[in-house]
């Protein structure tokens, strides 16, 4: 049995660290991954600060890129029913839902399963094997893990720089509130969660999509990379009640757009986006994914405008399948490989600040 590092989350608030775990041999159903990429989501800086009750010591990283390195017993072919060696490259949804809750069989939403086991978010490393996270150099998954094999000529690096923003739009887009065929889109933030809205937006039959966001530097990469038609800069000091007047006044005749999407994670923009919408429209929030604190806006203007809010929490298998049978689509439209930015897993503490700190669109940690 050999050892494998991986980048270990012991105390909220505390800097990451580095540890050697043992990496078993595959029980049959499950495999072990070779992690080329772990992706650095906005949801690990707040794990880390303690935004959501997950068990600790943990191996982060619910988003990740690898090649097989052991298949066990029973285990020959991924989700969508191809041949699976070892020696495939892989990504893997971050979830398994229980299957027998009401969530999963009555409702139809395994993403609200009470149940769901999530790697990188609660999976410690006292609940053996401890590497359930992509923060790793290899990755154990279990059986009823949703595995897809990378479609050939899909560059991996281009493939993580949407790999938990796709999906959960994914979710969002094609479950919760579909686009229309020549809707205006507004989308709010321009991280990956955004690029993604504004991008699945556009192929679902948009008219037009505006992305309100920053800072500066985001905007201009998502202009240079295809997503979005208008790009306005609301976090760049200039007063944000002037920049959504100028919102408003992009879509058809100043009404508001069709739909409203939330990818910023910032309280304040779910007020924002309300008055974005126009009179019969939607505002769609997806990017609340932890608790970032209240926000106080006028519920009139939800009654007024007669809107449509609806919320979208994360994603399942099925979505992960849909996003990476797009990927040839996606990187067709957009050069997403010019997304992301490397790091060494040893030096996840400065990804995680280049994160924060707006340096880089996506960080992902190369094992």
């Amino acid at each position: 049995m050999t050892d494998a590092v991986a980048v270990v989350l012991e105390k909220f608030g505390e800097p990451v660290v580095t540890r050697a775990f043992p990496v078993p041999e595959a029980a049959p159903g499950d495999t072990v991954v070779a992690v080329s990429y772990g992706g650095i989501c906005g949801t690990d800086l707040h794990l880390r600060q303690g935004h959501l009750d997950v068990p600790v010591p943990l191996v982060l990283g619910h988003e990740g890129l690898g090649v097989v390195r052991r298949l066990g017993a029973g285990v020959a072919h991924d989700a969508l029913g191809e041949p699976l060696s070892e020696g495939d490259t892989v990504m893997w949804a971050s979830s398994i839902a229980c299957g027998r809750c009401r969530a999963c069989l009555r409702d139809r939403e395994p993403t609200l399963c009470e149940a769901r086991r999530t790697y990188g978010v609660n999976r410690p490393v006292a609940d053996p094997p401890a590497l359930s996270g992509a923060w790793a150099e290899q990755v154990y998954l279990r059986a009823g893990t949703t595995i897809v094999k990378l479609p050939a000529g899909v560059d991996p690096v281009a493939a993580m720089s949407l790999a938990c923003a796709g999906p959960t739009m994914v979710h969002a887009l094609y479950e919760r509130r579909p686009v229309r065929l020549g809707e205006v889109v507004v989308v709010q933030g321009s991280g990956p969660v955004g690029l993604a809205a504004a991008a699945l937006a556009r192929l679902a039959g948009a008219e037009r999509v505006i992305i309100v966001g920053g800072p500066r530097s985001r905007l201009e990469a998502a202009a240079r990379c295809g997503f979005g038609d208008l790009h306005f800069d609301i976090v760049g000091g200039e007063d944000p009640a002037e920049v959504l007047e100028r919102v408003r006044a992009a879509t058809p005749d100043g009404r508001g757009a069709d739909l409203v999407i939330e990818c910023a994670g910032v309280p304040q923009a779910v007020a924002q986006g309300v008055r974005l919408a126009r009179r019969g429209g939607s505002h769609l929030i997806v990017g609340q994914y932890t608790d970032g604190g209240d926000t106080a806006f006028n519920p009139h203007q939800i009654v007024y405008r007669q809107l449509d809010v609806i919320g979208s929490w994360a994603f399942t298998g099925a979505h992960l399948i849909e996003y990476v049978r797009l990927l040839p689509v996606l990187a067709a439209r957009h050069d997403l490989a010019s997304l992301v930015t490397a790091f060494p897993l040893r030096e996840a503490e400065r990804a995680m600040a280049a994160v924060a700190g707006g340096e880089v669109l996506k960080a992902v940690l190369e094992a």
